[in-house]
């Protein structure tokens, strides 16, 4: 079955390296020859060996679009789609343009925050309008925690409004190595609490290596801020339900910057085929749990073959 994969920011295609062999040759990796993929990876417009977009329109929608014609170059007549974070806006978008070689899509950042929620968290990222008090009536304990989760993520979202707003004055991150690793490491809390056990020798799926490979990927290719355009680009929301028709599959890492709830799920995806909660992992999946994340796609993908 072939398989595009697409990484997000501050991620590049080495998040993926550790998932090519169990995916394209399960039976080394304890699983069924029929459950093998022929991947594809490609590096984001304007992310590592990629090409610098020299003009506007590079946004999720048109990445979408070129996926399909590059799988169609490739020779694919068919293929399913799998991304996080900015991966899974692209999915989403491939889900919503319903290409016919798509069977299916498998996101671990869902995108299935009901609008009239979504919108409460994105007009509060100073707290000045208490969006978790102004939360709809009934909701469950699982949205809830989401709607948390959500609310903490919207108030610590200052580097993606920098890169919105201003990605080609962000030159410290062309002229510092340092710099550049501090803006790509405080991603997230737990991720990056994650990074610094492991910087202390702690053993929790990524090592230091793996760390500084990713870093020295955008330094080496001098694409910190041609990545940063991305943000610019975009008009849609990161975590909103966005009108996928396609079958559509959901891992929920605990770890994740939201954990989606079955019921927003249900909502978002009217073709939803699987659903799965993990009890480890987090926003990098395949970078930190790649056998959980390569199992995943298995089961996610099995009844589309």
């Amino acid at each position: 079955m072939p398989l595009v994969v697409t990484h997000g920011w501050p991620g590049s295609v080495i998040e993926q390296l550790k998932i090519i062999e169990p995916l394209t040759d399960p039976m080394a990796h304890g699983a069924s020859a029929m459950d093998a993929f022929h991947l594809v990876i490609p590096s984001l417009p304007g992310h590592g060996f990629s090409g610098k977009p020299t003009v506007p329109g590079w946004n999720p929608q048109k990445i979408a679009t070129a996926w399909t014609e590059l799988m169609k170059r490739l020779g694919y007549q068919r293929f399913v789609a799998q991304g996080g974070d900015w991966g899974a806006v692209i999915v989403d978008q491939l889900g919503v343009q319903t290409p016919p070689e798509l069977l299916g899509i498998h996101t671990n950042m869902a995108g299935a925050v009901p609008p009239e929620i979504d919108n409460l968290f994105q007009g509060d990222t100073t707290g000045a309008n208490n969006a978790l008090g102004s939360l709809p009536p009934g909701l469950s304990e699982d949205e809830v925690r989401a709607a948390r989760e959500l609310d903490y993520v919207w108030k610590h979202v200052a580097y993606a409004l920098m890169m919105a707003t201003r990605p080609q004055t962000l030159t410290g991150l062309a002229d510092s190595p340092v710099g550049l690793a501090a803006f790509l490491l405080d991603h997230d809390a737990r991720s990056l609490a994650l990074i610094s056990r492991v910087f202390e020798s702690a053993t929790e799926g990524l090592t230091r290596d793996d760390v500084l490979d990713n870093i020295s990927l955008y330094w080496l290719t001098n694409t910190a801020i041609s990545a940063s355009r991305l943000y610019a680009e975009n008009k849609l929301s990161f975590f909103a339900a966005k009108g996928v028709s396609v079958p559509v599959a959901v891992s929920v890492f605990p770890d994740e910057l939201y954990e989606a709830p079955q019921s927003w799920a249900e909502q978002a995806y009217p073709h939803l085929i699987y659903f799965n909660k993990l009890d480890r992992g987090g926003h990098f999946a395949a970078w930190k749990q790649p056998k959980i994340f390569s199992e995943e796609l298995r089961t996610a993908f099995r009844s589309l073959r």
